[in-house]
Formats: C-alpha cells, sequence, structure tokens
C-alpha cells in the first residue's frame, strides 16, 4: 500500500513520491525557548515523530533526514533574559535562558517517546544564511530597505511571472483579505498592508547583528525568515515535507514559502504541507485566564510519557483534539493491558502489523491504528504467542515503550497528597455560600474541587437537613 498525505496546499490527499528515495527529507518548525512547553507544543511534536519513524520504517533509517528548528531569537526571550538575570548583559542572559529552556524541551519531548531529530539547527547560528536569503530578495525585487528596515512585497511577488507561486495559495487568501503577519508592525515606510519584515533595526541592549542589502546600522531577522535559512541550509531550496500546527499556515508558512520560492526561483518550496490540528483542554481553548494552562511537565509529574503520547495518538492528526483527564485514564488501561499481554514476549520474534502499517500509510491516520493494536491484542489474549510479539513490534515502532505501570499505581501516588481538611473547609465555605444565595461563589468552589479531582453530592440527611458527601473522581 503506498503512502498517502493530505497536502495542504492542494487540499486533498496524495501519493507520496520523494524527490529521491535514498534522500527523504522533512522539517518542522520547533519551538521558541523561553519557558516549558505546553501541552499543545507536543502535539505536532509527537505526530512528526511518528511520520519520521514511518518514513523510516519505508524508506531506511539511512535515508530520512528530519530538521527541526529551535528558535533562539525572539521578543519573549529578550523579556525573560532581563527579568531572570538583571544583573548579566542581555546576551549572556539570553543564552543562559535558551540553554536552560532547551534542555527543559528536550527532557520533556524525550519522556513522550520521541525520537531526537536528524538536525535541530538553532536560528542564531544561521544569521549569515538569513542574510543571503535577503541579499537575494532585495535583488531580485521582492524585497526592499526603508528606514533600515527590510521588507518583503507579496504583491511584487505575484506580479513577477507564473514561474513563481501566488502568494496566499497555501492559506487560500487573496491578498484583498489579508492583513499584515504576525510580528509586523503598522508602519508608514511599508509600502503595502501585507509586506512583512525580513529584518529590523535592533534597539538598544537587544541582540544584533551586521545588517544586510547595505544597511549600516545592527540588527535582527524576523521571524519568518529564519525558518527559510535553516531548512535551506539542512534540507535544500525544495525539500519533500514541511510540517506545523495549522496556526502556523499563515502568515508564517505563507511567507516561507514567499521568501524560499522567490530567492531561489522555485515553484515549491516543499512537495507536501502537513498540519496538525488545535488542541483543547477539558472542552476549552487552553489559556492561562481559564487556569487551563497545561505544560508536558506537569502531566509527566503525574503520568508515564507514553501514555500521554498514546492519548495524543487517539485523535487523527488533522482533527482537533479536546484534552482530558478521562482520555489519558484510558490511555492508561491500554497500555497497561497491552504491557500484561506482551510481558513474555519478545519484539525481535514480532512482525509491525499489517493493518496499522495501512492505518498511518493513509494520511497517518493513527486513530485507526490504535483501533488495530485493540485488535490485536484480543488475538494476543486468546493466547497466540506470534499476536503478542507482534503487538510489541508495532507498539515499538509507534513509539510505545510497553513499561508496567499501573492506572490504579498512578491514581494512587497523585492522590496521596490529597489535604482532607482542606476539602471540608471548601465544601463548609460552599454550603455558606449556598446558605446565603450566592450561587455564582457555590459554583466557583465546585469548579475549584473539581480541578482537584474531587466529586461532591448535595443531598439531605436523615432530618431533612442539606449534607455535601465528596469522593474522588
Amino acid at each position: 500500500m503506498e503512502l498517502r498525505l493530505y497536502d495542504t496546499l492542494s487540499r486533498e490527499k496524495r501519493a507520496f513520491v520523494p524527490l529521491d528515495a535514498k534522500n527523504v527529507r522533512m522539517y518542522v518548525c520547533g519551538p521558541t525557548v523561553y519557558d516549558f512547553a505546553h501541552i499543545g507544543n507536543a502535539r505536532p511534536v509527537i505526530v512528526f515523530d511518528v511520520l519520521f519513524r514511518l518514513l523510516r520504517h519505508i524508506y531506511g533509517e539511512a535515508h530520512v533526514t528530519y530538521v527541526r528548528n529551535i528558535t533562539d531569537v525572539d521578543d519573549k526571550i529578550n523579556d525573560r533574559a532581563a527579568r531572570d538575570f538583571p544583573g548579566l548583559p542581555l546576551n549572556e542572559a539570553i543564552r543562559k535562558v535558551t540553554e536552560l529552556t532547551g534542555k527543559q524541551f528536550h527532557a520533556d519531548v524525550d519522556a513522550l517517546g520521541c525520537l531526537r531529530p536528524s538536525v535541530e539547527p538553532r536560528a542564531t547560528e544561521h544569521i549569515g544564511e538569513m542574510r543571503e536569503i535577503i541579499e537575494r530578495l532585495v535583488k531580485g525585487g521582492f524585497a526592499y530597505v526603508a528606514e533600515d528596515h527590510v521588507l518583503f512585497s507579496p504583491q511584487a511577488m505575484n506580479a513577477a511571472n507564473s514561474l513563481l507561486p501566488e502568494y496566499g495559495a497555501l492559506s487560500n487568501r487573496s491578498l484583498d483579505e489579508m492583513i499584515a503577519g504576525a510580528r509586523v508592525d503598522v508602519a508608514p515606510y511599508k509600502k503595502g498592508n501585507t509586506d512583512f519584515v525580513l529584518w529590523k533595526p535592533s534597539k538598544s541592549g537587544e541582540p544584533s547583528w551586521p545588517s544586510p542589502a547595505g544597511i549600516t546600522a545592527p540588527g535582527r531577522p524576523g521571524w519568518h525568515i529564519e525558518c527559510s535559512a535553516m531548512a535551506w541550509k539542512h534540507l535544500g531550496e525544495h525539500f519533500d515535507i514541511h510540517g506545523g500546527g495549522i496556526d502556523l499556515v499563515f502568515p508564517h508558512h505563507e511567507n516561507e514559502v514567499a521568501q524560499t520560492c522567490c530567492a531561489f526561483h522555485q515553484q515549491r518550496m516543499a512537495n507536501y504541507w502537513m498540519h496538525n490540528g488545535f488542541l483543547q483542554v477539558e472542552g476549552e481553548k487552553m489559556s492561562k485566564s481559564l487556569g487551563n494552562f497545561t505544560t508536558i511537565r506537569d502531566l509527566l509529574s503525574d503520568w508515564p510519557g507514553e501514555v500521554l503520547r498514546f492519548q495524543m495518538l487517539m485523535t487523527h492528526y488533522r482533527s482537533p483534539i479536546d484534552w482530558t483527564r478521562h482520555a489519558t485514564e484510558q490511555a492508561s488501561i491500554a497500555l497497561d493491558g497491552f504491557q500484561q499481554i506482551t510481558a513474555t514476549a519478545s519484539p525481535e520474534h514480532g512482525n509491525v502489523s499489517d493493518e496499522v502499517l495501512g492505518a498511518l500509510r493513509d494520511d497517518l491516520n493513527t486513530s485507526q491504528a490504535i483501533a488495530s493494536l485493540h485488535q490485536l491484542a484480543s488475538r494476543a489474549r486468546s493466547g497466540k504467542y506470534q499476536a503478542a510479539a507482534d503487538l510489541r513490534a508495532t507498539c515499538e515502532l509507534l513509539g510505545f515503550g510497553l513499561k508496567d505501570v499501573r492506572l490504579q499505581d498512578i491514581l494512587r501516588r497523585q492522590r496521596s497528597d490529597i489535604d482532607e481538611a482542606q476539602i471540608n473547609a471548601l465544601i463548609a465555605e460552599r454550603a455558606a455560600a449556598r446558605a446565603r444565595k450566592d450561587f455564582k461563589e457555590s459554583d466557583r468552589i465546585r469548579d475549584e474541587l473539581a480541578a482537584k479531582g474531587v466529586v461532591i453530592k448535595d443531598g439531605r440527611d436523615a432530618d431533612g437537613k442539606p449534607v455535601t458527601t465528596w469522593e474522588l473522581a
């Protein structure tokens, strides 16, 4: 069965044909390292790790190159560096922040069972490539200098010739529908509303490098040019797959296509564009203001990484995912069952399931692959050793190590620090609020208890008086 992937650009599922079967190349936008990564950041890491594993299985480990960058020049990094290391020069403080948060990111995604990419370039190590692309764009008439900025003109791109793609094709937007891209200030020196920054002057104390295009003042790159430069350096002008979250389609990936194709006179930057869907937590958009902002590190303190990985793959990568505790428990139960079935089976004796491979070859359909794992587990439970060995080998392809971690052990560990006095105090506060008919406060306390995994039940005692009991979810 051929591998078929959904291409965001053509909006269809297409057979994957690599440019060179001996050198399959994939680029995925990586983290901006300024803090712990949240669970939404984990989704593309896990999704494209599965694709990386599948490509290696099909074409051979030596014939697949996976590049995932690290963005280490960014305003958020600057802000944290100034906050955490006020006594250091900013550049030294920035390095400390990016080294620390980079190590945190690696530890987290390693725990999720993800392989390290073939290459993991840092933006600050590719300033030379960025300047060269910018020089090419200015020389070709696709970019211009204005007040020590270099800006790209989508209008110039679309007016050039038919050998270049149309700006807006990836995100399916016309220029009239677009606004200035992310990290682009509205400024009087811009010739067009959709023009975006390739290079900008650095403010006092900010990281800076010699500027391109004859600009004398030192400056720093715009966001979009970073990925174009790193992809070019490690994969070439034209490669197979470019991936990332759906939120990056516009403006980031649209602008990457524009920069790369215009600089190197290519019709395509990548032959296949793949994007994973959004993630919510318990039915709501993840937000610090809602109190449901969840980092990978937070979840790893309660659950094994392979459980989180399994849960992530229970939903097809292009569909939105609702991250719930119930789904985490279901993932843990499934993996616990697989571990028990395969405890005495060797993956060396097993073969990767054809059904699972077929699901993965169908646009990385991990939800169907997991359904096939359950079917394989059913055959193994009937005493078929080969099925158990196949299950173990297949789980290893998907990145599940099948460690001996039981759900009840996990829950017991999580609930060992439950403060019963605190829970009873909150219930008493809620009862007082209900008595004075302050139902807003009553609901708030109920939600606070629910967030702690506490379920409350309202009833009446033998005398008909209101009483509230509680139990752990």
